[in-house]
């Protein structure tokens, strides 16, 4: 085993150990995850959903709202995500806003699913037209709504990203 490798297992490791830690001590489900920087673990985070009563609070959101508050921005260039479990679609999208380099895992999301945690409802709801979505969906004031993105594209202090 190379150093890079057995550096690997300690970064999940320790998402595992927060995912386990969390339940033992019922501060959520059983999700962790680290993120690391030049070698280094720069933050961490743990399922807060009950605990903080925030539907958004899932361990990579957790960590990377707290890699990006370390760095001082809003974007995890160089850094690396371990996650105790294959994200869900709501990780999965902010992981790919958050452009990490790489992203590791450990139980699949059908383990997940074993337990519970199914997130295959939400992939089926993406695939299908607004009108059969479960949840209603309607459009409404669009051409006032346009006037932000007016603006945004015309702005000459606006951040990308």
């Amino acid at each position: 085993m190379d150093n890079m490798e057995g550096k690997e297992k300690e970064f999940m490791q320790e998402a595992i150990r927060l995912s386990v830690t969390n339940v033992t001590e019922g501060k959520g489900g059983p999700f962790g995850a680290v993120i690391v920087k030049d070698g280094k673990i720069i933050a961490r985070g743990a399922n807060e959903v009950t605990s903080s009563n925030d539907p958004t609070a899932h361990a990579e959101v957790v960590a990377i709202r707290n890699a990006c508050k370390e760095l001082g921005t809003f974007q995890l260039d160089g850094c690396d995500i371990y996650t105790s479990c294959e994200p869900c679609p709501m990780c999965l999208g902010a992981i790919y806003w958050a452009r990490p380099h790489r992203l590791y895992y450990a139980n699949t999301k059908v383990d997940a699913a074993d337990i519970a945690f199914d997130d295959q409802f939400i992939y089926e709801e993406i695939a299908r037209p607004l009108i059969e979505r479960k949840l209603f969906t309607k459009q409404m004031m669009r051409d006032e709504a346009l006037e932000a993105f007016k603006l945004w594209s015309e702005s000459n202090a606006k951040v990308e990203y």
